[in-house]
């Protein structure tokens, strides 16, 4: 697999959605990080059938190893019953070699399982380095993932604000405002001048009658006519 690769192409996904409106930044993340998960799953996979080609090469080499160790000690029996003279010299000295031939062959097998299991020991450590290496890599693009969301949510609360604005600005809301409030203020002006002129004015017949106010000498003469009425000289009253 092509880890490395396969991060270039998430690492574009931003660009390129810059260049071309019909990529989306996240979705090809989301993508890239699926894509990453499934490599993990077959780097898994694949660790756990080498390790099992280890485990098995192991155990070869041990029951290869036991049987090289039995052979050499059939060998060693077969030999002290020729010594003792419970066999013959020369068929025991025959099947004595045909055991240590067996052995041999007993030691070749457990060497080349030893070095198919070191082999496979090594394939386990590689896959289990990549193995980590995609863990890591795909926490650290899930993080990412988080920050170009909120990123996103951002930028798009900004955007629609700023397009409010702007279309607020350009069908003239913001100056009729102004021009209903200057409106407004002279209305009132208006208004309170009108007042003004309402307590102040007076008509010319308000002012002749005020200048020819006769009220107080007719009061004078009814008053005198009353005490004339009544007999009461003026000295008196």
């Amino acid at each position: 697999m092509n880890i490395f690769k396969r991060l270039f192409k998430i690492g574009q996904a931003e660009a390129n959605a810059a260049v071309n409106n019909m990529e989306d930044p996240i979705k090809m993340t989301e993508q890239g990080i699926l894509d990453m998960k499934e490599d993990l799953n077959k780097s898994v996979e694949a660790m756990a059938q080498v390790k099992a080609l280890a485990i098995r090469s192991k155990n070869d080499k041990e029951e290869h190893a036991a049987t090289a160790k039995d052979y050499e000690q059939k060998a060693i029996i077969i030999l002290k019953k020729a010594h003792s003279g419970e066999m013959d010299s020369a068929e025991a000295d025959r099947l004595a070699k045909e055991a240590l031939a067996k052995k041999e062959a007993a030691q070749l097998n457990v060497e080349r399982a030893q070095k198919e299991s070191e082999k496979f020991e090594n394939n386990v450590a590689q896959l289990k380095s990549t193995i980590d290496t995609i863990k890591s890599n795909i926490t650290n693009w899930e993080n990412e993932l988080k920050t170009l969301k909120a990123r996103v949510k951002v930028s798009d609360a900004t955007k629609n604000v700023n397009k409010q604005m702007a279309e607020l600005d350009s069908t003239g809301t913001v100056s009729m405002l102004e021009r209903m409030k200057e409106k407004v203020a002279q209305d009132e002006a208006l208004a309170e001048a009108y007042s003004e002129m309402a307590g102040s004015k007076t008509s010319v017949d308000d002012e002749i009658d005020a200048a020819a106010d006769t009220k107080q000498a007719k009061v004078e003469d009814d008053l005198a006519k009353l005490k004339e009425q009544l007999g009461i000289k003026k000295d008196e009253a």
